[in-house]
């Protein structure tokens, strides 16, 4: 059963914060379009990935080389409104607003086109 005091952990980094900012605006993302969007290496990303879901935040799905990840849907409705909530009090300001953009202007993007 996930507890509060752990979500809350999970959201008080900046770097998993973004990302899972990321991934509720996209509904899934790929490790790669993180890394593009918030400028940092892959490594890091995917520590901060593995944390999450071995918190049973997000899920994640293998596509041939790619890894995706989503909130995870058996999250309890409390911690799904909670991230829904934060991503609606937070998506105009910067820099989500800018990862967002960021994330627009990549190229061959996993869900368009396998690069």
């Amino acid at each position: 059963m996930m507890k509060p005091e752990l979500l809350f952990n999970i959201l008080s980094d900046a770097t998993r914060l973004r990302a899972l900012m990321l991934i509720q605006s996209e509904g899934e993302v790929c490790v790669c379009e993180l890394t593009f969007a918030l400028n940092e290496s892959q490594p890091k990303i995917s520590r901060h990935l593995a944390l999450m879901r071995d918190a049973g935040i997000v899920q994640s799905r293998r596509e041939g080389t790619w890894m995706h990840y989503r909130i995870e849907p058996t999250l309890p409705e409390w911690g799904r409104e909670i991230i829904a909530e934060t991503h609606d009090r937070l998506h105009e300001l910067k820099p989500y607003q800018k990862d967002r953009q960021q994330l627009a202007r990549m190229n061959n993007r996993p869900d368009r086109e396998c690069a």
